[in-house]
């Protein structure tokens, strides 16, 4: 079932990308999951300057009816709209990009120095593998594998 929701997700990417351009948003991600009983198809849209409401509005607006059209989705679920949030989860190539230089909080599958949380600085990002500046100034590189998220640190004002 995962290579479905996949393909879901990839499907509703390629309609939904050119949709957020055309309305000034930027499509930042698009996830396919299901909570309970219920599915939950969630389209994530950010713009300089953050989102408001009524992005989530015109972008619920503009891709009601192609979605409907292209009916990539055989069960029934709910479809969300939102921002990635202060603490947005760095998923997608460019998200990485974008961020390089700002504070993070990696969270790994195991521990690294005793500890599966760290607050860091991203430093690079290159074919899955992302280069971390510890606190005390060392650089540690994570693949995929190792980390289950990277998320922007923005609360917190030290590494």
């Amino acid at each position: 079932m995962a290579e479905k929701r996949k393909n879901t997700v990839s499907v509703v990417w390629e309609l939904a990308e050119p949709i957020a351009k055309s309305i000034g948003l930027i499509l930042w991600d698009v996830k396919f999951l299901k909570e309970g009983a219920n599915w939950y198809l969630r389209i994530i849209i950010d713009k300089e300057g953050g989102i408001g409401i009524d992005d989530c509005v015109a972008m619920n607006d503009a891709i009601d009816a192609p979605l409907d059209a292209l009916d990539p989705i055989e069960q029934s679920y709910n479809l969300q709209i939102s921002s990635p949030g202060i603490e947005r989860e760095l998923v997608r190539d460019f998200h990485f990009e974008r961020y390089m230089g700002s504070r993070v909080q990696l969270k790994l599958r195991q521990a690294f120095e005793g500890v599966k949380l760290h607050k860091c600085v991203l430093e690079g990002f290159e074919d899955g593998v992302v280069s971390v500046r510890f606190a005390d100034g060392s650089v540690h590189s994570f693949e995929k594998q190792q980390y289950s998220s990277i998320k922007l640190d923005d609360f917190d004002s030290e590494e």
